[in-house]
């Protein structure tokens, strides 16, 4: 009789985290309701906007609980991604959800930080800012996705590499339509600014992820 050996990922760290991120949710919910209530209603309208966004506040103590969560819930996709399609590298790499989450996080701040550079450059920092703002909370909302699926993905139900591509391609569908709601919003100013909002498109939303897609194939 040929035994099959069976690598089990312990589930313990997985759990504390997605606990974590229901936590802050929660508190995100139970210490801006209303901003919280506007802002899982952004695929309907976009009073959350002109209402709770209307000042483009990212460091909002709002903002950075979600965006906290958009991190965890996001890199314990990828941590299930190369999970499903190379188990090996978890058993010769201990320590790589940090190593995804680290990654994850210096590459945002990044680009975060280039983005601003370059609005100030251009003197384009208000449509910049409003662009950044309304493109963070798309994200952040895409990110409850993120974390419904891991509890589905994680406990419920074991996933193959087409469910997880097939989830991939939803995401990127959601973040374009996303993205192009946010240019309509700002279509006046990115008309009057439109050479330059061409180059920052190019320099900074098209390149870093084939980049990091040629780095990482």
């Amino acid at each position: 009789m040929d035994y099959i050996e069976r690598n089990f990922v312990s589930q313990d760290w997985i759990i504390l985290l997605m606990v974590i991120c229901l936590v802050l949710y929660a508190l995100a919910k139970y210490l801006y309701p209303k901003r919280f209530e506007e802002f899982v209603m952004l695929p309907i309208t976009n009073k959350y906007f002109m209402v709770q966004g209307r000042n483009d506040e990212i460091n909002h103590p709002f903002n950075l609980l979600l965006l906290v969560t958009q991190v965890v819930s996001v890199s314990l996709f990828i941590f299930l991604l190369i999970q499903i399609n190379n188990p090996k590298v978890l058993h010769e790499n201990p320590w790589l959800f940090v190593q995804i989450c680290t990654g994850y996080v210096v590459f945002v701040s990044i680009k975060f930080a280039l983005e601003k550079i370059i609005g100030n450059i251009f003197s384009i920092d208000a449509l910049i800012n409003s662009y950044l703002y309304q493109k963070l909370s798309y994200r952040n909302l895409i990110a409850i996705l993120f974390f419904m699926a891991n509890l589905i993905f994680y406990f419920v139900y074991q996933p193959s590499s087409t469910v997880l591509l097939i989830f991939v391609l939803v995401v990127l569908a959601l973040n374009s339509i996303a993205l192009f709601y946010s240019y309509k919003t700002n279509g006046n100013a990115i008309m009057r600014n439109f050479f330059y909002f061409i180059l920052y498109l190019c320099a900074l939303e098209i390149s870093p992820y084939i980049i990091l897609y040629k780095t990482l194939v």
